[in-house]
């Protein structure tokens, strides 16, 4: 009997000790402290306006049904202070100014990004993460910041699944919401906040409702967790968007068989120009705008509707209503049509050395112009005939470019049944999809791949949002971009993009794994293998984030599946497994990133000398040698 007292004594120790543990690291996250930069400078991107709308503009989406009072009112874990106070938000790595104050379309001074819906049935104010909460950044120096509109966010908004040092903003909320709750005299404080003069009649449904909401953030973090669906972490400034949009629409909302590892995190990539570019995406799969941008919404967390309450599919007519905001998405795309790239602002970087960029600008088109240039094709080429100009991007297969070929294989290996919905061929031949490379005949239900299947749930979705609207032609067609069909491709391969203002956009490659420009142009065992990410300071002689060791930093490991930092490599030799062109020396390397400072940006670059550049070439290919090929 006493040894079994003992044994219970002990195990209730360790019990405590994990509690205490755990608390403490809910008080303590990994995040970085922060450090209010002296000011905001905004580069002559757009006008004002246009910024206001892109930042606090709503798309529909929802973080589990959380209403923006309760995310406003929230307190932290083990204090007073407001959860969602600019200070507070900004350790997320979330975007702020220390000018800003509360405004009509920002009533709760919340950071860039995080605005707010109204949904017309129940009359209830959500929380809605906007796109420009990922692809807006921004780059401190010398205590400045400096704000780049449509660039790369460096947040940590992805992760859902727990970790002991914590640093996730989802982690985080679902902490500060579970202490609410379970603490009567916070969440009194906190009724007291949101309901006002109605605290004596509506406080028990408030806690109802709250629970709700807690439960369905506990319930993703556990689901997350337990079936390992994320097991690269994604730290600072990634998020595996694929992966993510096809477990939410796919596992969560059809059939939890759905579900699929997501290891391939991305860089959130820059806006300016997209509305130029033929394909979008990473893997160049997606190819109408505002079925992209519907997409998009339900990754983040918009409604879908598709069964009942007891699991059984919906009749048609009651089927796909999506809380998605078409008018909203369309002003979003017009919006961001006036969206530059950003210029190099030389009274805080520093002033570009012209007789270098010069030569840059010759070794541009000698190295690198041949995928990274625009290629703008006449309107009977064109998928869209009226867009002008339509851009026409190269698309480099994984096995030429060498890159982490992991988010490409996902999304084109990746399978899932959709079977349940009921969908017939007849049907699916009505919707406005267009494959390319496949065939109506070939598709499989039981079997579609990620981008198949979201370009399907996504037309119906839009068809449906359409029809709730009374948006028909041609209205609807302008509001899709361009008449343009839900066009979806699947290739092993990443998109070239052109390269105007690449240098406000670190880290760089689809997936974040090179730390600076001069180490993009540099052999692949001069690259750093493990360096750290979530520091805004910038380097402006490298071009990129500062990436030593900090505290409250995320550790990037370029071992780790889905991190590999190969590929696009400038060696001399054979031009295969990644090596894309010749050895560049340190002098070039310095000359390409002085040009890079101002490519795009017609004139700073009027002031560059003209120099000839050298013909591309292409360079040997080797193959092993073998009896038939000796």
């Amino acid at each position: 009997m006493r040894t079994l007292r003992r044994i219970l004594q002990l195990l209730v120790l360790v019990v405590l000790i994990g509690i205490a543990v755990m608390l403490y690291y809910v008080a303590n996250p990994n995040l970085p402290v922060f450090d209010e930069p002296s000011k905001v400078v905004y580069l002559d991107q757009w006008s004002e306006q246009a910024r206001q709308t892109y930042y606090y503009t709503p798309q529909g989406t929802r973080v589990k049904g959380l209403r923006y009072d309760w995310f406003v009112a929230l307190e932290q874990p083990f204090s007073r202070a407001r959860f969602a106070a600019p200070e507070s938000l900004a350790r997320f790595g979330f975007l702020t100014d220390p000018t800003q104050v509360a405004s009509k379309a920002n009533p709760g001074n919340l950071p860039v990004g995080l605005t707010h819906h109204l949904d017309t049935q129940s009359g209830e104010q959500f929380l809605d993460i906007t796109c420009s909460a990922c692809h807006t950044g921004e780059l401190r120096y010398r205590g400045v910041a400096i704000r780049i509109d449509g660039g790369a966010a460096l947040h940590s908004l992805a992760s859902t699944v727990p970790t002991l040092r914590g640093g996730g903003f989802g982690q985080a909320l679902g902490m500060s919401m579970a202490f609410t709750y379970y603490n009567p005299v916070k969440f009194k404080r906190f009724a007291e906040k949101v309901l006002g003069d109605r605290y004596e009649s509506d406080h028990e449904a408030l806690r109802t409702d709250f629970k709700a909401v807690l439960d369905r953030l506990l319930a993703t973090a556990y689901n997350d967790w337990h079936r390992g669906l994320y097991p690269t972490e994604e730290g600072f400034g990634r998020t595996d968007a694929f992966g993510r949009i096809a477990n939410g629409v796919f596992g969560d909302a059809i059939e939890p068989a759905n579900y699929r590892v997501a290891d391939a995190p991305v860089s959130y990539p820059q806006l300016w120009d997209i509305w130029k570019f033929d394909w979008v995406q990473w893997n160049g799969s997606a190819m109408q705008p505002m079925a992209r941008n519907i997409g998009e919404s339900l990754g983040v967390g918009a409604t879908l509707t598709l069964f009942d309450d007891q699991g059984k599919a919906l009749p048609e007519a009651q089927r796909y209503p999506s809380s998605v905001r078409l008018h909203d998405l369309y002003t979003l795309e017009e919006t961001l049509k006036q969206l530059k790239p950003p210029a190099w602002p030389e009274a805080i970087l520093g002033k570009i050395d012209i007789g270098l960029a010069s030569q840059g600008r010759a070794l541009f088109a000698e190295n690198c112009a041949r995928c990274h240039a625009p290629n703008p094709v006449p309107p009977d080429q064109r998928l869209a005939p009226e867009r002008d100009p339509e851009w026409k991007l190269r698309m480099v297969k994984t096995d030429e470019i060498g890159t982490d070929p992991t988010t490409a294989a996902n999304i084109a290996n990746h399978r899932f049944d959709l079977s349940k919905l009921g969908w017939d061929k007849t049907r699916l031949a009505q919707m406005d999809v267009e494959l390319f490379g496949s065939d109506l005949a070939d598709v499989d239900l039981a079997s579609l791949s990620s981008a198949k299947g979201l370009a399907y749930v996504t037309a119906y979705v839009e068809d449906r949002a359409y029809r709730d609207a009374g948006i028909v032609q041609p209205q609807r067609g302008q509001m899709d971009g361009y008449n343009l069909k839900i066009g979806v491709r699947e290739e092993m391969a990443y998109k070239a993009r052109p390269l105007y203002g690449i240098w406000a956009t670190p880290p760089f490659l689809h997936n974040g794994s090179v730390p600076t420009l001069f180490q993009l142009l540099s052999p692949v065992p001069e690259r750093d293998s493990r360096f750290w990410v979530g520091n805004f300071e910038y380097d402006p002689k490298h071009v990129g984030y500062v990436s030593d060791k900090f505290k409250g930093g995320f550790l990037f490991d370029t071992r780790i599946t889905g991190n590999g930092n190969r590929g696009h490599e400038f060696r001399d030799g054979c031009r295969q497994d990644g090596v894309i062109g010749r050895a560049l020396s340190p002098e070039e390397r310095w000359a390409l990133i002085e040009y890079l400072k101002v490519l795009g940006n017609e004139a700073q670059e009027s002031r560059l000398q003209p120099i000839p550049p050298k013909p591309w070439t292409p360079g040997p290919k080797c193959y092993a040698q073998t009896a038939s090929n000796p």
